[in-house]
């Protein structure tokens, strides 16, 4: 390339105003069909074969590689699915373990609870006993120091001195 045909020197000329278009100015894709010369079509042909054999056979193997990927790319889904779904069964079943632990430790305060009841009942029937016969005795007490007082105002009166009767 000579300096006079520097590509710099070609834009600034083709974007200046007013300055006629000249051959060198075409664009690039103009003439190239010229350029090429005839192509024979069955040189075309062997040629594409040629590549096509060339490279068939490693791209089939790839297709062939990719669909049995493919294909253990489905299993191995179907088997981390199935995986997800036993874990997901035993989140539910340590729930579930969970519940019943949580149900036999109130079903143990209920035994409690119960047999504290129990015991309370057993003490208050025999308080309720206990100040019965306490009562019965008290009322018995006091029904011998009433008869006693009674005895000892017999006793006192029969003590007293009577006038004597005079005859």
């Amino acid at each position: 390339m000579s300096v006079a045909e520097r590509p710099e020197e070609k834009e600034e000329a083709a974007a200046s105003p007013g300055r006629p278009l000249g051959p060198s100015d075409a664009s690039p894709d103009e003439g190239v069909v010229e350029d090429l010369p005839l192509i024979d079509e069955k040189a075309v042909e062997q040629l594409t074969e040629g590549l096509i054999s060339h490279y068939l056979p490693d791209l089939q193997r790839s297709k062939s590689a990719l669909q049995e990927l493919t294909q253990n790319q489905v299993v191995l889904l179907e088997t981390l699915e199935q995986e997800i779904a036993k874990f997901k069964e035993c989140n539910s079943i340590l729930d579930i373990n969970a519940l019943f632990s949580e149900a036999k430790h109130y079903h143990n305060k209920l035994v409690n609870i119960r047999n504290e009841m129990m015991m309370l009942h057993e003490k208050t029937s025999k308080l309720k006993k206990r100040a019965l016969k306490l009562q019965q005795k008290r009322q018995k007490e006091e029904l011998e120091r009433e008869q006693q007082r009674e005895k000892e105002l017999e006793r006192e009166k029969q003590l007293t001195a009577k006038p004597a009767r005079r005859t």
